[in-house]
């Protein structure tokens, strides 16, 4: 059983995904820099709230028992997960993407010509002989 724990964790998957898992987690300290700082002031000065989160706010209950209910909050949500799907999309996947089209497209092209694996035969064969 602990061999097959080994096995497990010493995949590359696993060892990529602990990887994207903590830069996700730095990353989403400059998205929420950028959501607070940037974006909700530019909202609040459109439409009046920094968020979304009283768009449709009601409060329901009486006396010591009121629960206010932000509906609001899920949009404000959304909005933010859908800046980060953007900025990884656009920072991560597009360049990895291109990277991994530079690189297949250059195995194709890096083949040895004829001549230099000729003299490179030679090289061998004389040094074998010394």
């Amino acid at each position: 059983m602990i061999q097959g724990f080994k096995d497990f964790i010493s995949r590359g998957n696993v060892v990529d995904l602990a990887v994207g898992v903590v830069i996700g987690g730095a990353f989403s300290a400059v998205v929420t820099a950028l959501v607070d700082k940037v974006l909700n002031p530019l909202v609040g000065g459109l439409f009046g709230e920094p968020n979304f989160d009283s768009v449709g706010q009601f409060t329901i209950g009486s006396g010591d028992h009121l629960a206010t209910v932000q509906p609001g909050a899920i949009l404000t949500a959304l909005v933010h997960f859908l800046i980060v799907a953007f900025a990884l999309y656009a920072f991560v996947v597009v360049p990895m993407n291109r990277l991994a089209e530079l690189r297949a497209s250059g195995e194709d092209e890096v083949e040895a010509p004829a001549e230099d694996i000729q003299l490179l035969t030679e090289i061998r064969d004389l040094l074998a002989h010394k």
